[in-house]
Formats: C-alpha cells, structure tokens, sequence
C-alpha cells in the first residue's frame, strides 16, 4: 500500500511539472487545464492524507511539495475567512447573459435586470447563436433605453454597457470581442473593461481531427484578444475596473497575462471556493468570470448572485470607490 501512495504521488508530481510548464503556453494544454482548479489541492491532499496513514515519508513529502507548489491555482480563496469589508461606492454588476435572453420572456428578463438596480451594468453575449458558432447581430437598444431611461447605453463588439455616470468619451473596441468605456465619475474618469475571451474548445468528438484545428483556432482567438486587452491596459492612464467573462478558471496560465499592477477582486469575497459557472449546476467548480482593479480603483464587496435561470453564468456584483 506504501508502494502505491508513492507512485500514485509520483504520477501526479509528473503530471503537475508538466501543468506547471506548458500551462499558457502549448495550446493542446488547454484542454488538459479545464480541469476543476479544487483538483490541484483535493489530489495531493488525498495523496497527503494516504501517506500520512501508511508511513510513506517521501510520498508525503511529494504531496505537500505539489499542493503548496500549485496552489496559486487551485481557486480556494482563504481571504474570504476575514471579516467583509465596506459596501459602499459605485454598485456594478457584470454578467455574461448567454445569448440574450435568447427564446426566453423578454418581460422576465429586463424584470431581472431591473431588480439588479446597478449604476453601472457590464454585459455580455448581446446576441443570438447556436452551438457550432454561427451567431446573428441584434437590436435591442430601444427597449434597454425605456428600461433604463437614466443610464447612458454602448454597444460594440457584442457588449453593452449601461451606466448611470455620463462617458467621457465614445466607447473603444478592444480587439474583437471586448469594449473599453471610460465614465465621468464626480471628476475623475473610470474606465470600464466590458471582457469576453473566447471559448477553448466546441464541444465534439475529441478523436477528429476538426476538434484539434478548431481548439487551435480558438487559441490563436484567445491570444489575439489578451493582447489587445493588455495593450490597451497598458496605455490607459485611468484608474480601471476590468470585468467580464475570461473563460479562463485559475488553473488557466493564460490568466497570467493580465498586468500584475491590477488586483483581484476576490479579496473581497466572502466564498472560500468561488465559482461563477456553470449557474444551473447544483456543483459549481470554476470561475471563468473575473473582476479587476487598478490605478486607484478599488473594490469594497465584492459577490457573486444567482442568475435565476436566465444564464449558464452567475452575476458578478462589487462595489467600486476611487
């Protein structure tokens, strides 16, 4: 038995040195890295645990190593054990509708809406499609200015933003599926990233070869967006929010992409194991959507709210002061 907690270990420190290296940086590894980040600490915590119980010192010793060694990607979130900080400031959701409400009660959706009561709403998937990638462009911006006749509306690339705080400028596409908009708030400028990266993969048969050029596609999709998004962070000389859905959980290296100047919003969360996806799951394993500040935004509460039926994707909503 002391003899299998060992190779067992060995097999996952194998594993975890070739997560570590080609995480983020071989696009096949993408689909390796959809695993639910918790794995990363509830394996070798196992591994620990049947070590512990055989007297395998080594195959304890491996064990320890790979939690500590993975464990900025693991998801689990200590901070959220500390006391809740202050909810004051600007309210904002950010939430990826999937599709728009697509075949749903348009009453009932903008009803939700409504009810999130936000002074500024980050949206995304503003449009219809089906699996296999074909989507069609819509038009609803009569029917968000008569629900929201004291916001200000953009749209681009797919997103809308909604804000109750005047633009100080028109709003920026930001590579092809995100929208930078910057609002006058009191007498500064916020600017607010409306994010959607790409998917990894089209869910198909894994053996085909379509699965692999389609994944490598959509690698090259994801490079090409975090480029932009990086670029245009880098040149911002605002203080910025930067929200949306990543599709990318912390067991992602693409994450790591984003500008180390800019601080997670999960410290302000109280969830020790935060997920954002899938909403209709009882198990929620992942969070693919994020919240960023910086350049002197910062974020006071930060949660996540069930998206009543309406999504595959929890809503995000946090607290911002400058």
């Amino acid at each position: 038995m002391t003899a299998m907690v060992l190779y067992c270990a060995l097999a996952w420190a194998v594993f975890l040195a070739l997560h570590l290296v080609l995480n983020g940086r071989w696009w096949p590894w993408l689909a390796v890295s959809l695993l639910p980040p918790v794995a990363l600490a509830a394996v070798p915590l196992a591994l620990l645990a049947a070590a512990l119980a055989t007297g395998g010192r080594l195959a304890a010793a491996l064990a320890a190593g790979c939690l500590l060694v993975a464990w900025p990607q693991n998801g689990i979130n200590l901070r959220g054990l500390r006391r809740a900080a202050g909810g004051e400031g600007l309210r904002l959701v950010s939430w990826n509708t999937q599709h728009w409400n697509q075949g749903g009660d348009p009453d009932r959706y903008y009803a939700f809406l409504r009810s999130l009561d936000a002074d500024v709403y980050v949206l995304q998937e503003y449009l219809n499609g089906f699996e296999g990638g074909e989507v069609w462009d819509i038009d609803d911006e009569a029917r968000l200015r008569a629900e929201f006749p004291g916001h200000h509306l953009a749209v681009g690339n797919n997103s809308v933003t909604l804000s109750r705080f005047p633009p100080a400028g028109p709003p920026v596409p930001v590579g092809a599926c995100s929208l930078r908009v910057d609002l006058r708030v009191g007498d500064g400028v916020l600017s607010t990233y409306n994010v959607h990266i790409p998917v990894q993969l089209t869910v198909m048969n894994p053996l085909r070869p379509a699965f692999f050029r389609d994944m490598r596609r959509r690698a090259a999709a994801r490079d090409r967006e975090y480029a932009a998004l990086v670029a245009d962070l880098r040149g911002d000389p605002h203080p910025v929010l930067v929200t949306g859905d990543f599709n990318t959980s912390a067991a992602i290296g693409d994450i790591r992409r984003m500008p180390r100047s800019l601080r997670d919003a999960i410290g302000a969360c109280r969830s020790v194991l935060p997920a954002s996806w899938n909403a209709r799951a009882r198990l929620r394993l992942w969070r693919i959507d994020w919240a960023f500040t910086g350049g002197g935004a910062r974020v006071g509460s930060y949660r996540f709210r069930d998206a009543e039926g309406l999504s595959d994707h929890l809503v995000q909503e946090l607290t911002v002061t400058l």
